[in-house]
């Protein structure tokens, strides 16, 4: 082989090896570049997960923030409600005990005005049993004796109505309650503390004393 031909064929050797190497060499340029281009995804996917998750934490953050607010705001307005109610109840329980004493009040009013309008008219009935009792025997049948009998009877009635009625007293044990004893007298027919005899008629108005009555009690 001549000398041209040896050189020949090392330089197409050369050119040869030449284009291998800058073929691996490519290769392993790309194969850089897709590990950096993997590298540089997985970076990204990395920050944004991250950033999904600190927005998430944000959110969940925020979310209970307004919680916490909106629950004070809440425990405040349950105080407040429960404050006025306790506040309403009190005030209508004062209430209440202001119109109960104020019934009783007037209740206690009435029935005072009721017993001294009945303590003045008891003199009109007094006089009245004193003149019926003063009319001779002859003109008891007269007009004018059942005349002032027929009134008085009637007075009697509508005090009865009206609540009031006479104190027992004759042949009753004497009760110093609706009795008041002017005098006393030795009588063996009647018992110790009895009522011989009444002087003035006693009343009560609906169970209460308007006025004693005036008796002789027996020793």
């Amino acid at each position: 082989m001549s000398e041209e031909m040896k050189d020949i064929e090392m330089n197409d050797i050369e050119l040869n090896e030449s284009a291998a190497a800058e073929e691996t060499n490519g290769m392993a340029a790309d194969e850089a570049a897709k590990t950096e281009e993997t590298s540089a995804q997985g970076n990204n996917e990395a920050s944004e997960e991250a950033a999904g998750e600190a927005s998430e934490t944000g959110a969940k953050e925020k979310n209970t923030e307004k919680k916490g607010f909106f629950s004070k705001k809440k425990d405040k307005k349950d105080e407040q409600i429960e404050e006025l109610t306790d506040r309403l109840k009190r005030t209508m329980a004062e209430f209440d005990n202001f119109r109960k004493r104020t019934e009783k009040e007037k209740a206690a009013m009435y029935e005072i005005g009721a017993k001294d309008i009945v303590e003045r008219i008891l003199p009109v009935v007094d006089n009245f049993e004193r003149g019926l009792a003063a009319i001779p025997e002859a003109e008891v049948k007269s007009a004018f004796a059942e005349g002032m009998d027929m009134i008085y009877k009637q007075l009697l009635k509508t005090l009865e109505e009206a609540g009031v009625k006479p104190i027992e007293a004759v042949g009753q044990p004497f009760d110093p309650n609706f009795h008041n004893a002017v005098m006393h007298v030795d009588d063996e027919t009647l018992g110790e503390n009895v009522i011989a005899e009444e002087f003035q008629k006693g009343y009560l108005y609906r169970d209460s004393v308007v006025r004693h009555s005036m008796v002789k009690v027996a020793n």
